[in-house]
């Protein structure tokens, strides 16, 4: 058993789109930055670093070059941080440690982990108790991994990993909820009831927020609007106030990286004019509806229609994706995936009888993508159509989108800071002794 509750925990939610790190019982997460990493193959280049006009300022460039952002694992050197990934390279892959879902590329975890602690929050892991959130679906594989490199490279003296709709439902102040999380790779509805997620009920779609951005920027692309990233171009100021936009060459530039970097405009075009319509998206209904402006960094102002609530919409109606030129073929990559109303009242119907009403009544939105205006709204509507007469619908959103969006990490700082929680770490000692199959029954 471990009681150190003399120094402060920290918890750690890496995410399919941005890892969250900080201290319990803080309000916020210190660090936030994208859980994707810049990646150069060594044998490829000898140089990695490329200067060009707009690389940024000399300290930038400086910075880059520093430990806290490089690392080298193997034959590659990777680049972690919002910093690093801003500044464009020769050859530089932009990859991410998961696939489906689930780790795939643990080189890549440890580097996050270790940019988290080290250059964010600048503490030594030896001497904080580390809590970090898994998905609801998490396998034991997976999970023992975690383990294994917390206490074998860190040196952490003790460890709980805490599944992630447990924590949003603790955010919450309650025991038992059905928790609506819509991240970045995915949408997961998970039953938790006394602390636990009922595994049997929990559904997920492979539709999360850059799925969406995706779809948005397939159709701007459509309609022939080019979102330029912001290291393809430079601005000149030819008189006070009128700019002129000069493209710039650089033929080194990788796939993956320009699409980061569309993706980057792309996620915040979405996120600023896209709402989720009150009733089922028509075509036709929506065909005249008020553009909305919105200026590209490249100075470029576009005009965006029916997409803002086409693209929520595609949520409530995945077969909606189909209609986006480029995107025909989603229904043979996923194709059973279901509506949300239907994921929930599908999970729901999963839960012994007695529990279902209080459920219903207890529905938490979470994630990323749950931010966008009037989503709330249309799932508790849609809910009241297709679900029971009985049921009393309830969706509980918080009101402060910062909060909506680490509502995982909040969750994880709440309980990690109780006192009643320090019994229940998985200490050093404990490791050593039962091995990291051990973690099962610790942390169920």
């Amino acid at each position: 058993m471990y009681g150190g509750d003399e120094v402060s925990a920290i918890v750690v939610d890496l995410g399919f789109h941005t890892c969250k790190a900080g201290y319990a019982g803080e309000d916020a997460p210190k660090a936030v930055f994208p859980s994707v990493v810049g990646s150069i193959d060594q044998m490829e280049v000898d140089e990695p670093a490329s200067t060009d006009a707009n690389s940024g300022s000399a300290g930038e460039a400086k910075a880059s070059k520093t430990p806290e952002t490089e690392r080298s694992k193997g034959k590659r050197k990777l680049y972690v941080g919002s910093q690093s990934l801003g500044l464009r390279r020769d050859h530089m892959e932009v990859i991410s440690p998961f696939k489906d879902g689930i780790v795939a590329d643990w080189d890549i975890v440890d580097s996050i982990w270790d940019h988290a602690f080290r250059e964010c929050l600048l503490i030594d892991p030896k001497e904080h108790p580390i809590l970090l959130a898994e998905p609801s679906f998490n396998v034991q594989q997976q999970r023992e991994r975690a383990v294994e490199l917390m206490f074998e490279k860190y040196k952490v003296p003790a460890l709980f990993l805490a599944k992630n709709a447990v924590l949003t439902s603790f955010a919450s102040g309650r025991a038992t909820s059905l928790v609506v999380d819509c991240g970045g790779g995915s949408t997961t509805v998970a039953p938790v009831h006394d602390g636990y997620v009922l595994q049997r009920a929990v559904a997920s779609s492979p539709i999360g927020g850059e799925f969406l951005t995706d779809c948005l920027m397939r159709s701007l692309e459509s309609k022939g609007i080019e979102i330029k990233p912001r290291y393809s171009f430079k601005r000149k100021e030819i008189r006070a106030g009128e700019f002129q936009t000069v493209d710039l060459d650089l033929p080194n530039t990788t796939e993956s990286y320009e699409l980061y970097s569309q993706r980057v405009i792309a996620s915040d075009i979405k996120e600023s004019v896209c709402r989720a319509p009150d009733t089922p998206y028509d075509e036709t209904a929506y065909a005249n509806i008020p553009m909305t402006p919105y200026e590209l960094p490249d100075g470029q102002t576009i005009e965006i229609g029916a997409d803002r609530f086409k693209i929520p919409n595609i949520l409530f109606n995945p077969s909606l994706a189909q209609t986006i030129p480029g995107m025909e073929n989603f229904s043979e990559v996923a194709p059973s995936t279901r509506g949300l109303s239907q994921m929930v009242i599908e999970s729901i119907n999963k839960c012994d009888v007695d529990i279902r009403r209080e459920l219903f009544s207890s529905i938490l939105l979470a994630g990323g993508t749950a931010s966008m205006q009037q989503l709330k709204e249309r799932l508790e509507k849609d809910l009241l159509e297709e679900s029971p007469q009985a049921a009393r619908i309830k969706v509980l959103a918080s009101g402060n989108t910062t909060e909506r969006r680490y509502s995982v990490w909040i969750g994880g700082s709440i309980l990690a800071s109780l006192g009643s929680f320090q019994q229940m770490w998985f200490s050093k000692s404990e490791y050593e002794e039962h091995g990291a199959s051990y973690i099962q029954r610790k942390c169920p």
